[in-house]
């Protein structure tokens, strides 16, 4: 009988422990990171840097979110927000809230809906 096969392209759960050095989660201020965060690079790619890393900040040259962001990689939620914790600490990424904070809570413009319910009850 002879012995199980290793995969030689690190692949799965492997693979991420590599690309995130054994970290579970991101720390500091991308602890508040969720699918909706937005994220624009404020650098580009140097030669060297982790692929990953590359790749992020080639796609963020316009804001992406972080749920895009994980699609375009093939990257699990809390693996890519390691991968941005540290991006953020270096300064090579800014990540945003999609809503400002001075219109959380505000809710819809109420004389706006009861206007567009108005003009769909007349046709």
């Amino acid at each position: 009988m002879s012995a199980p096969r290793r995969p030689t392209d690190p692949s799965g759960l492997e693979r991420y422990y590599v690309l995130t050095k054994g970290r579970s989660g991101p720390g500091g201020s991308a602890s508040t990171l969720d699918v909706a965060t937005l994220v624009i690079a404020r650098d580009v790619p140097t030669s060297g840097m982790q692929h990953e890393y590359e790749e992020i900040l080639r796609r963020c040259r316009e804001p992406l979110s972080v749920a895009e962001l994980g699609a375009h990689l093939r990257l699990p939620f809390n693996i890519l927000a390691v991968l941005l914790s540290d991006l953020l600490q270096a300064g090579r990424i800014d990540a945003r809230d999609p809503v400002p904070a001075h219109d959380v809570g505000r809710g819809p413009d109420i004389a706006l809906l009861e206007e567009v319910l108005s003009g769909l009850q007349r046709l």
